[in-house]
């Protein structure tokens, strides 16, 4: 079949006032630019016309400057969902402009397809080949468009020059049938592939191909310092004992890991922790240092959704695609976030918390409660589910002012029962099999900053004379906070 090939600017004028949007990519990678960019100047001269123009927006997680950012620069966002990164698209999020919708990722396929969210009218891939039976190879993140591409009425699809074709193979594009008739997914260790290397669609819904070409430019993380060094040492610490104790009797397990500063400086102490036997990954984004931990040996095998790399890594990986295809695949986020594989696998999952009480309720999302940061992206997927759920954070936050251990978190995205184990620079929390009272003690003393150690058990022995399985005072549980808003220092606190 001949494709229509046509410019950005021909493309986005396909678009309508009031339409869905869906796209490829999972992170920056995968996710197409030019369609987006020409659509938010467009939109600019509709309002400057004094007409509307708004669409609604259904990606894969983060996108990047000319997705996101673009399109709230220009007010032409009205729904957005799942997980976003933007600060400009934050901004709009929290002053009400744009309507959220922050999901767990592993549901968002299913929410499509049956018709939760609406209709969607466009899906747009990047893909670096397509054939004439609608067989697209897909670049270096996948994110839900296998279920976009499905439903959406019509595709365009971003032809990408700078990105390789070799990279066809490394993909497994299953997409699990909808229940009562959905069947096992016979994921049984990470390497297994069970789907198809290329997204298959109907070739009469492709209305539009746009040549483009051009690099994710993967911003490089921040410098691993003290602080990050230190937690990640706490981490492999804690899992090292796991193996002295006989909790990984059998070896170690999948290991999955957050994007982030955070993440990266685990994953970087993991390629010293000799004591810690190879492994595997079964995780939602690869980064720099996942392939440092291949090129190692130290990770034999990585399942992803995303191979969010900088330029020199994902160049790297292409000179050797051959070896890495036989050690990296990747797959859309219902399956690299399934809970029935996470549970079967017995994945050990370490996610990224903003705050954390003295219980174990983790707080992802949300700052002093109200303003969304990013979302709760795949984190709860993992943790609900793991063999064992690490979150980790710095103990200290704002040079000091802001204590991540709180009485009570301001918004919960991971429960008490799904938190098992809490790590920060100061030392490690395991909570598994702790009541509530216990986990309170543990917490102070192996998490929180000293300098918040003495406020915090002034809490508590408040809260214990409140009595009741969970001590807790109704009174002060948000003092912290509250006092942050006022004073700009949670030190400054004071129990009356």
């Amino acid at each position: 079949m001949k494709y229509t090939q046509m410019t950005p600017e021909e493309a986005a004028a396909l678009i309508e006032d009031g339409d869905t949007l869906s796209f490829s990519g999972f992170s920056m990678t995968g996710t197409p630019r030019v369609v987006t960019e020409a659509l938010a100047k467009r939109a600019a001269a509709e309002h400057e016309a004094g007409r509307p123009f708004k669409v609604s927006l259904f990606t894969g997680a983060i996108t990047g400057d000319k997705l996101d950012d673009a399109l709230a620069e220009v007010h032409a966002v009205d729904r957005r969902m799942p997980f976003n990164g933007s600060p400009l698209m934050r901004k709009a999020i929290n002053n009400g402009e744009v309507n959220y919708l922050d999901m767990h990722l592993t549901m968002v396929g299913q929410y499509v397809r049956y018709g939760f969210l609406g209709k969607v009218d466009w899906c747009i891939i990047e893909a670096v080949e397509v054939t004439d039976l609608g067989e697209i190879t897909l670049t270096a993140g996948v994110g839900c468009v296998d279920t976009y591409a499905q439903v959406a009425d019509k595709i365009i699809i971003e032809l990408n020059s700078a990105y390789d074709h070799r990279i066809r193979g490394m993909h497994d594009i299953y997409t699990p049938v909808d229940p009562p008739r959905r069947d096992v997914i016979p994921i049984y260790k990470p390497s297994d592939r069970i789907g198809s290397p290329i997204l298959k669609v109907d070739p009469k819904k492709i209305v539009a191909i746009v040549p483009c070409h051009y690099r994710y430019n993967v911003p490089p993380f921040a410098p691993i310092d003290a602080t990050t060094r230190k937690l990640g040492k706490n981490v492999v610490d804690f899992l090292s004992n796991e193996f002295r104790v006989g909790h990984l009797h059998s070896g170690i397990l999948p290991i999955q890991s957050g994007v982030g500063n955070i993440s990266n400086a685990v994953l970087d102490a993991l390629k010293e922790a000799t004591d810690i036997p190879p492994f595997t990954l079964y995780t939602e984004v690869l980064q720099d240092k996942g392939v440092e931990l291949i090129d190692m040996g130290r990770c034999t095998f990585a399942s992803t959704g995303s191979l969010y790399l900088s330029d020199s890594y994902y160049d790297k990986v292409m000179e050797n695609i051959d070896f890495y295809k036989e050690h990296i695949i990747l797959r859309p986020y219902e399956l690299s976030n399934h809970p029935e594989i996470v549970r079967r696998l017995g994945v050990i999952t370490i996610n990224t918390a903003l705050e954390v009480d003295l219980y174990g309720n983790v707080n992802s999302t949300h700052i002093m409660g109200t303003k969304m940061m990013n979302g709760v992206g795949g984190s709860a997927d993992f943790a609900r589910n793991a063999y064992t759920s690490i979150f980790i954070c710095p103990s200290i936050a704002k040079k000091g002012t802001i204590s991540a251990i709180v009485p009570y978190v301001t918004h919960v995205d991971s429960s008490e029962h799904s938190v098992m184990v809490v790590i920060t620079e100061q030392g490690v929390a395991d909570l598994r099999g702790k009541t509530p009272r216990q986990r309170a003690e543990i917490i102070i003393e192996n998490c929180a900053h000293p300098s918040y150690r003495p406020l915090l058990h002034e809490y508590l022995e408040l809260a214990l004379k409140e009595g009741g399985h969970t001590p807790m005072s109704l009174d002060h549980c948000f003092d912290f906070h509250k006092e942050y808003r006022k004073s700009g220092d949670m030190h400054n606190v004071i129990f009356d």
